[in-house]
């Protein structure tokens, strides 16, 4: 199973379903578990950290006219050009992250607390010199989207966990992430928790650091053995 996917995805999977929003794994085969966001708002459509692939407007066109993209993290540009051009509508990027917008061929907004005309509002997760993250909050049905700091896909889990801290932020999770309490949770890397987001987000929270050694040893495991 590779790592990453590569090349134009054909065989992509909807995971996520709800009533206002769906999810999509672009490559399922792939270990990374890269997954993006169709959110359904008053605005339109917002698409979060998009993965392109063939036929994915017509999923984004069950809920309407795209209305922007959001990139959520600084390393996941992905392929949110190609996309906010296809549809003719800007790259929403927090105002506060720096290194993205340069490597954008595509208008920009820079957005401070929210996503212009929807109840997603903007937190900031993480922010140093190796790492800009950002958080979705949707107030009206608790929906909370997050790239990176947390993950479903296997590298991320130790234990029985459902949710995981990512290995690089174990021993200092995001405290943001303590403050909110979710009815959903979609990930960047792997389906997300739509049921008992909360409390899953909690238990990853709080047993991030003495689960660290085991997932650790798990990932070291995997990648010498394949």
């Amino acid at each position: 199973m590779p790592m990453k996917g590569s090349g134009p995805s054909t065989g992509w999977e909807e995971t996520n379903r709800w009533e206002r929003g769906v999810s999509w794994l672009p490559h399922p085969e792939e270990t990374m578990q890269r997954v993006s966001h169709a959110l359904d708002t008053e605005a339109g459509v917002v698409v979060v950290d998009p993965v392109d692939t063939d036929g994915i407007d017509d999923l984004f066109a069950e809920f309407g006219e795209v209305a922007g993209v959001v990139v959520l993290l600084d390393r996941h540009k992905r392929d949110s050009a190609a996309v906010a051009n296809r549809h003719d509508v800007p790259v929403y990027i927090p105002e506060w992250m720096s290194g993205v917008e340069s490597d954008l061929d595509a208008p920009v907004e820079r957005v401070r607390r929210q996503i212009p005309g929807t109840d997603y509002g903007v937190h900031k997760l993480v922010n140093n010199p190796f790492w800009q993250e950002a958080a979705l909050y949707g107030d009206d049905d608790d929906t909370l989207v997050v790239p990176e700091a947390v993950g479903t896909a296997d590298y991320f889990l130790a234990g029985d966990e459902r949710l995981g801290v990512h290995p690089m932020l174990r021993l200092t999770p995001p405290s943001k992430l303590k403050r909110l309490d979710p009815d959903r949770l979609l990930v960047g890397h792997g389906h997300g928790i739509m049921e008992g987001a909360t409390e899953a987000l909690i238990y990853a929270l709080r047993g991030s650091r003495s689960r660290t050694p085991s997932l650790y040893a798990k990932n070291i495991k995997s990648l010498v053995l394949g």
